[in-house]
């Protein structure tokens, strides 16, 4: 089953069912994704209002990369359970098997992939939506915050989905190198998604100006 081109009820079964795959690193892509979609709403709602005339070409900037970070994101539904099948298949090796520590560390790395990318992505698109809030069309500006906070749980989800593989690496220089970058930017993405989500938070609940 090619996932990302499933609908959304079609992968939210599969997604219960107890089949390892899509499991929550694809969750936490199609989040990123749904994130990054609505930055691009907020740039449509934007760009070709005499208003945002000034922010119009650095919307476009936004708008572009956007576009590019979502398709990766949905990319990376397929990739991460594609990661998983053989991972999937060595935990089912004999311990004993003399091949057993390699396959399985080949295994845990290719798996660990897709979600540190979805980190990277997901980290990325926290910073484009500060962008957003700040200067996009008023009228979208909770769709900047809504985005954001997608992208912040699709971070956090991303993060348990690379660690869960790197504990169980022998290689554990190879491991911490993983985990220092996840830890670096986990500690740096929240405060910023948290700082816009907030700002966005209180100015809406300002009363509206007659």
């Amino acid at each position: 089953m090619e996932l990302s081109n499933e609908r959304i009820s079609d992968f939210l079964t599969a997604l219960a069912s107890k089949d390892p795959t899509p499991g929550g690193g694809g969750a936490s892509a199609l989040t990123a994704a749904l994130g990054a979609a609505l930055g691009s709403m907020v740039g449509n709602l934007t760009v070709g209002k005499e208003k945002y005339r000034a922010v119009e070409a650095d919307m476009y900037c936004l708008m572009n990369e956007t576009a590019q970070i979502q398709e990766e994101l949905t990319a990376l539904i397929q990739k991460d359970a594609d990661a998983f099948a053989p991972l999937s298949a060595a935990y089912a090796m004999d311990k004993s098997d003399p091949d057993y520590d390699t396959v399985m560390e080949k295994c845990l790395r290719e798996a660990a992939r897709p979600p540190m990318e979805v980190l990277r992505l997901s980290c990325r698109m926290i910073e484009l939506h500060s962008e957003y809030a700040k200067k996009g069309s008023v009228l979208a500006v909770s769709d900047a915050g809504t985005g954001v906070v997608l992208c912040w749980a699709a971070m956090y989800g991303a993060a348990l989905n690379v660690v869960t593989n790197t504990r169980l690496m022998k290689d554990r220089l190879y491991a911490q190198r993983l985990n220092d970058e996840v830890d670096r930017l986990m500690n740096k993405y929240w405060q910023l998604a948290e700082e816009t989500y907030d700002r966005v938070y209180r100015e809406l609940k300002k009363p509206k100006k007659k």
